[in-house]
C-alpha cells in the first residue's frame, strides 16, 4: 500500500474543465445488477481497499460509480462520492490497455457526473507525485497545501 503521509490532495474547479475526449470504449455509469462484476474487477486488478470504497460509490440509488466497456468486459472504473462527500476516486484502468484515453475518459465523465450533482469544486484525494501529472494535464487539478489527511483515518494503510 502507498505511503498515505506521502500522497496530497488536488483541487479540481468543475466550471473549467472540458469534458470532451476521445476514446473507443463505452463509458456508463454502472446499474445495480453490474455491481458485483465492477467490484471482483476493482479487487482483481487493484485493491480490496478500492473495492470497498468503491462499494460506497455503487451501492447507491443512483450510483455514482462509472465504467469502462470492452466487448461487454469491464476494463476500467472510476467513481466519486465514495470515501468522502466531493471526492473523486479512486480510478483504474486495466493495465494491458492503458493509453488509450480511458482514464482521462472515465475521469472526465465522472467529474462531469459530479457538475451535474450541483458540485462546482471536487477534491482528487491521496494523489501520488507518479499521478499528479496525468490530473494536471486532463482537469487542470492544483495540489492543495497540507492535505491528505482523511486516509489517515484508515484502520491500516
Amino acid at each position: 500500500m502507498v505511503d498515505v503521509m506521502a500522497n496530497y490532495d488536488l483541487l479540481v474547479d468543475l466550471n473549467q474543465v472540458d469534458f470532451k475526449v476521445e476514446t473507443e470504449v463505452a463509458i456508463k455509469r454502472v446499474l445495480s445488477p453490474d455491481a458485483d462484476e465492477v467490484v471482483e474487477f476493482i479487487t482483481a486488478h487493484f485493491s480490496k481497499k478500492w473495492a470497498s470504497e468503491a462499494k460506497a460509490a455503487l451501492y447507491k440509488p443512483f450510483s455514482s460509480c462509472f465504467i469502462a466497456v470492452i466487448d461487454k468486459k469491464v476494463v476500467g472504473f472510476a467513481c466519486y462520492d465514495a470515501t468522502a462527500k466531493g471526492f473523486f476516486g479512486p480510478i483504474g484502468v486495466d493495465e494491458t490497455i492503458r493509453g488509450k484515453n480511458i482514464g482521462k475518459a472515465l475521469l472526465l465523465k465522472s467529474l462531469e457526473g459530479m457538475k451535474y450533482e450541483g458540485y462546482h469544486y471536487a477534491i482528487i484525494g491521496g494523489v501520488s507525485d507518479r499521478v499528479f501529472t496525468f490530473y494536471n494535464k486532463s482537469c487542470g487539478a492544483i495540489k492543495i497545501e497540507n492535505s491528505a489527511k482523511i486516509y489517515l483515518s484508515m484502520i491500516s494503510k
